[in-house]
């Protein structure tokens, strides 16, 4: 499904915690239709990165807009300005409800945005079948492997249908076939004419994006 055109903006993001630099003076412009790998050594702040843009946590200084329209700056952050402007995070971890299945874990986050019951469902159930779980959508959380949750995490981003897709190590705990499909799935989020940005340790992953951004000690320097 083609997505609406919202190109991402981060200025001079900095961000200070734990009496350490993390960000130091980030810009970063991605174009809607774009596939991009963050890269970087464990530590360096991508996922830091990620929820910065993301809306959810507040830089010391710097903004972050999308259309122009600012969801993070300094000492502030609107994560649901973002989600409503169609800004999906998914997170390393996967971050599901253990007592929901699967499907549920899809399903319930798509009902807080709006969408009717039944395309819920339907969407649902696409991600699933995309992320090849058609099969186990209706097992509990707890009942899956690590791998599975994490391709749940992914059907869920997925399903939102974003305008912007921030994915955070969306392929660990994946084998190389499932991580294949994961990458092609996002590139095909890009070709519908999102913004995706994908940070990832594998340098195979890294080689599927458009464009490779490495962050380190703070600095952000683009590869290619």
């Amino acid at each position: 499904m083609p997505r609406a055109p919202l190109p991402l903006d981060a200025s001079r993001i900095t961000i200070d915690l734990g009496g350490r630099r993390v960000l130091d003076e980030v810009d970063l412009r991605l174009a809607p239709g774009s596939f991009t790998a963050l890269t970087g050594p464990s530590g360096a702040g991508k996922t830091t990165l990620l929820w910065i843009l993301a809306g959810a946590l507040a830089p010391t200084s710097g903004t972050v807009r999308y259309a122009g329209r600012p969801v993070a700056g300094a000492g502030s952050a609107d994560r649901a300005l973002a989600s409503r402007e169609g800004v999906v995070m998914v997170p390393q971890g996967n971050t599901l409800v253990a007592p929901l299945t699967g499907r549920e874990n899809i399903v319930v986050p798509l009902l807080v945005l709006g969408v009717d019951a039944a395309a819920a469902g339907a969407r649902a159930d696409l991600a699933l079948d995309a992320v090849r779980l058609g099969e186990s959508g209706n097992h509990l959380v707890e009942e899956l492997s690590g791998g599975q949750q994490q391709r749940v995490a992914v059907g869920r981003g997925l399903a939102a249908q974003g305008s912007v897709v921030l994915a955070d190590e969306p392929t660990s705990d994946l084998d190389a076939d499932t991580r294949e499909v994961i990458v092609s799935l996002l590139a095909a989020e890009a070709a519908a004419g999102a913004v995706v940005l994908m940070a990832t340790h594998d340098s195979w992953c890294a080689d599927q994006a458009d464009a490779e951004y490495h962050l380190d000690e703070g600095r952000l320097t683009r590869v290619r």
